[in-house]
């Protein structure tokens, strides 16, 4: 179980990143929310604040970072997710995903209403499940009104998640 450290007040690459490292890294990894200036704990391991092993690189966000940096970049499902991620956690005028703007709305949506960073991270699991299996369909040039599209376990997971 690693432990992972980050910037508290949790938005769009903050909750995305922790979605990345427990679904493909360490599914027991523990988050730690700090002072934007605040020290990483011996032995964790920062992202997305000053001076983080993950953190933006150029136009870049941190989720895709991590994508590449932990080994992930075959999964165009990722990469998509990853213009999506970067898209919502921008400026608005350089996006370049309409789904962004969706992303960023319901997290900030989950900002106004929950303030425990640690059960922000609960509720947005499930958005970035959802999220990940949208891009694996986009990416596979599936479309999403076909009537014959087959059933996502999207909803099992949902539930599962809810139910720890």
């Amino acid at each position: 179980m690693g432990l992972w450290v980050t910037r508290k007040d949790l938005h769009v690459d903050r909750t995305a990143c922790p979605w990345l490292i427990r679904r493909f890294i360490d599914p027991k990894a523990k988050f730690v929310f700090v002072d934007p200036k605040g020290e990483v704990r011996h032995g964790a391991r920062a992202f997305d604040m000053l001076g983080a092993e993950f953190t933006h690189e150029g136009p870049k966000c941190t989720f895709e970072v991590m994508v590449t940096k932990l080994g992930l970049a075959d999964d165009k499902a990722l990469l998509e997710m990853g213009l999506i991620v970067r898209g919502a956690d921008i400026p608005t005028l350089k996006r370049k995903r309409p789904e962004a703007a969706g992303l960023e709305a319901f997290i900030n949506g989950i900002q106004a209403t929950v303030l425990d960073d640690a059960e922000k991270l609960r509720r947005t699991h499930p958005l970035y499940e959802a999220l990940y299996a949208y891009c694996q369909q986009k990416v596979r040039g599936h479309k999403s009104r076909d009537p014959r599209r087959p059933r996502l376990r999207i909803a099992r997971i949902v539930k599962e998640h809810l139910a720890e």
